[in-house]
């Protein structure tokens, strides 16, 4: 078994021997075993919190990179307007903390990809959003209290300040 121990952060699919595809609950996690696209058993064992990104690179004691690729799974897909309607509709997604993966499409239309959810699917309809019920690779946004080129939550709650939300 080929055990990673290492982030690498970003890199080209070029410079990895094999790729990993993890699902995003399986990319939230520091220590699992998985087996490779390549075929190759490997466990992996991280540090807690950054998320496995897609592009990511992971290393281990024999120094070969394996790159880590979003699987393809269950989604919806909002599409509205960009702008105030897009901007609304990821506020009050966000606010029920809500993993959201967000962009534009060429035609102009923005769309927020989340995992399917009854109440937040009828929230986004409310809001004016059309969604389609697809497959497709979930890589949300990292979140602002990422480091560059990492996912998660990286403030540390020793110091004090509010936490409140308006519900």
């Amino acid at each position: 078994m080929l055990t990673l121990t290492e982030r690498l952060g970003p890199i080209e699919a070029s410079a990895a021997v094999d790729t990993l595809t993890l699902d995003y609950t399986t990319r939230t996690r520091g220590r699992f075993k998985a087996s490779s696209d390549g075929g190759r058993e490997v466990g992996v064992f991280l540090d807690r919190g950054p998320v496995l990104r897609h592009g990511d690179g992971l290393t281990g004691e024999d120094g070969q990179a394996i790159r880590v690729q979003a699987a393809v799974e269950p989604v919806v897909t909002a599409r509205l307007e960009a702008g105030l309607p897009l901007a609304r509709l990821s506020y009050h997604l966000g606010n029920r903390h809500v993993q959201l993966a967000i962009g534009v499409d060429g035609d102009g239309l923005g769309w927020v990809r989340f995992p399917p959810d009854h109440v937040l699917e009828a929230l986004a309809e409310r809001l004016g959003a059309r969604l389609e019920h697809h497959d497709a690779p979930f890589d949300p946004e990292p979140g602002a209290y990422a480091r560059a080129g990492e996912g998660g939550h990286h403030h540390h709650h020793g110091h004090h300040h509010g936490h409140d939300h308006a519900h």
